[in-house]
């Protein structure tokens, strides 16, 4: 390094120069070095620095109540912990997001951080390391392989508990536009194709119920992801940690985060398992599929305004076109649309990495946890984003509905149970013939009466105020 102030630390593999401003240290020289690859560094995902410095201060008031941690160093690295779950030295975090070693060199980004900062509030020097060190205070009854995977769990629960509200904000938008078009009669359609008739409340309705569906299931990855493995250290056997600590460290960690943490029965399995992050991430991938679908919808809904089906008009949010004056597009769907496309690549990302465990240990939970938290932070700004700046903004409107209603020969299958499947079928084939609706024909026919009807077109959508439509 030149021109930079520095500070010389020693590792087992030597010695190496540290900026002297730094709060981390060699381990965190040598990862940097190590790991120039995405250019995002963990600091990215504050949820999961947040999570480290709770687990690394409840390992240390579990340490100092069984004497293993003098209080004034237990102390010290309690606050500086919560200093960083308050915000502070995140900038600090600056390993990169994909590395090798099974998390190895977050951990240690975390402990240098962590005992730097417990150093100066003792009253010493960034480095001296004699007075609280990374390893042997900070990292004390742990290992990478039980502190990192517990931290990866409470991150993802943090980030899942914000998408969370954002479901139930664009679930409440599309519940509201269902009761405000409740009595537009529509066509609804299958591959396609006019089917029958439908109400455009029911149709948003049925928006609504898609996306409050995944609710549960989020609530179940939530549940998975709250069994732990801390106390289990290097491969799952406790080693070098009082019998007492397994438990004790859980309950200091439930204190300070609030969550409902369990211990792993089997600490052996735990450690290589990554189940839960397997399951998060289907789940998430359902939420994205489940998004896409209604964009893919509400654009063919909004398409035209006079070529396409244009049974609904999206707010128009910027202009469409450098090159066609007055041309609007249905952007935020299609930025939605984008984000499921991503979401679907990150969850292949995530089961790859599941699989390839080896024995006791899965390596490669850093990627895991990366896709996983931009899984869950993209769906939640696209469900935001939908909410309002696309369904709260969506109008409708009423004649154009009405007219392609009237004329819609899904009102024929309503038919057959009055007049037969034949006679349905005529009367399809005239008004396709002669353009006007089935609905006049039936009547001119004399196959119903007016008022008869005015009953049929009630009891096809039972939920809408149906009044006579286009009838001659």
């Amino acid at each position: 390094m030149t021109d930079v102030e520095v500070r010389r630390e020693q590792d087992s593999l030597g010695q190496l120069d540290v900026p002297a401003c730094a709060y981390y240290g060699i381990h965190t020289q040598r990862a940097l070095a190590n790991f120039p690859i995405s250019g995002i560094p963990i600091s990215a995902h504050p949820e999961f620095v947040r999570a480290l410095a709770s687990v690394k201060e409840a390992a240390a008031s579990a340490n100092y109540l069984l004497g293993e941690l003098p209080e004034d160093r237990a102390d010290a690295i309690a606050t500086a912990c919560r200093e960083i779950r308050s915000g502070a030295l995140h900038d600090e975090f600056v390993v990169d997001v994909l590395q090798g070693g099974a998390g190895t060199s977050s951990n240690m980004n975390a402990n240098e951080v962590v005992a730097n900062r417990a150093l100066e509030i003792l009253g010493h020097s960034r480095g001296e390391y004699a007075f609280c060190s990374p390893l042997d205070d900070v990292n004390r009854s742990q290992s990478t392989n039980d502190a990192y995977p517990t931290a990866v769990r409470i991150a993802l629960i943090t980030a899942v508990d914000k998408l969370r509200p954002a479901l139930t904000q664009l679930t409440d938008s599309f519940r509201a536009k269902s009761s405000q078009f409740s009595d537009v009669v529509k066509v609804g359609r299958t591959q396609l194709q006019d089917a029958v008739l439908m109400t455009c409340g029911q149709e948003f309705g049925a928006f609504a119920t898609a996306i409050s569906a995944e609710q549960p299931r989020l609530v179940e990855a939530r549940r998975l992801l709250c069994e732990v493995n801390l106390g289990g250290t290097a491969i799952g056997t406790s080693l070098n940690v009082d019998s007492r600590y397994p438990a004790l460290v859980r309950e200091r960690l439930i204190a300070i985060t609030g969550l409902p943490l369990r211990t792993a029965v089997d600490l052996v399995e735990a450690t290589s398992d990554t189940s839960a992050l397997v399951h998060l991430s289907g789940v998430l991938k359902r939420v994205a599929i489940t998004l896409s679908k209604v964009c893919n919808d509400l654009r063919l809904l909004g398409s035209g305004p006079y070529a396409g089906m244009a049974d609904i008009t999206l707010p128009a949010v910027q202009a469409g076109s450098s090159m066609m004056p007055g041309k609007v597009n249905p952007v935020i769907p299609e930025a939605v649309n984008q984000i499921a496309f991503e979401v679907i690549g990150l969850d292949v990302t995530v089961t790859l990495a599941a699989q390839a465990a080896q024995l006791q240990l899965n390596a490669f939970e850093p990627v895991m946890l990366h896709s996983l938290l931009l899984m869950v932070r993209h769906l939640d700004a696209g469900c935001r984003l939908l909410a309002e700046r696309c369904v709260d903004g969506i109008t409708v409107d009423r004649a154009h509905a009405k007219d392609l209603a009237g004329h819609s020969l899904g009102i024929v299958t309503a038919l057959v149970p009055y007049i037969g499947y034949a006679a349905a079928a005529d009367v399809a084939q005239e008004a396709t013939t002669s353009g006007e609706s089935a609905a006049s024909i039936v009547v001119r026919r004399g196959l119903l009466t007016a008022a008869e009807m005015d009953a049929v077109l009630r009891a096809v959508v039972p939920q809408a105020r149906v009044q006579r439509i286009n009838r001659a």
